[in-house]
């Protein structure tokens, strides 16, 4: 795989993301989601809002490269705070 030219960080992101699926699979079948509704007026279940906290985390990092000069960790604590917000209000 030297093609995909894999990097330590590159495999802990995808491993942390493979974590996550499992970990929600694993909630779904212990604690069965009951949709609710939020501040976008649609009913969501958790892995919605995981799609939306990935989504917009990847705009978010995108935007953090190509508008700012300033170090990318500062666009994880952003995204932290965007998760937190997507998780407790959508």
């Amino acid at each position: 795989m030297d093609w995909m030219a894999w990097t330590w960080p590159t495999a802990a992101f995808f491993g942390i993301i493979a974590v996550t699926l499992i970990t929600f699979t694993i909630l779904a079948i212990k604690f069965p989601e009951v949709p609710r509704a939020g501040i976008l007026g649609m009913e969501t279940t958790r892995g919605d809002r995981l799609f939306i906290t990935l989504l917009g985390s990847a705009f978010i990092n995108l935007a953090w490269l190509g508008l700012l000069s300033a170090p990318q960790w500062g666009a994880l604590v952003v995204c932290l705070f965007y998760a937190i917000a997507v998780f407790r209000w959508v």
